[in-house]
């Protein structure tokens, strides 16, 4: 049955191979999404822009609250990563 199977599929088997190549590029597209490390490095940014006087408060506060509720959303999604605290003042 097995063989008799293959022979019936075979010219599925181009969008059987299309099907598994969109998995593979919407799976990359999510890690790349999800990542944490750009977040962190626009915090990193962000806090600098403050210290140099680039940036006022009220637009830290604001931008810095935006990135936070990203990286939130990131760390959801990765159920493995540890949990982000965030206090809000």
């Amino acid at each position: 049955m097995g063989l008799l199977t293959q022979v019936l599929t075979l010219p599925l088997a181009p969008v059987r191979g299309s099907l598994w190549v969109v998995d593979q590029v919407i799976a990359a597209a999510e890690r790349e999404y999800y990542d944490p490390e750009p977040v962190l490095r626009e915090l990193a940014a962000l806090e600098r822009e403050l210290l140099e006087g680039r940036i006022g408060d009220e637009e830290f506060e604001r931008s810095e609250s935006a990135l936070l509720d990203r990286l939130e959303e990131c760390q959801a999604h990765r159920p493995d990563a540890p949990g982000i605290h965030r206090i809000d003042t």
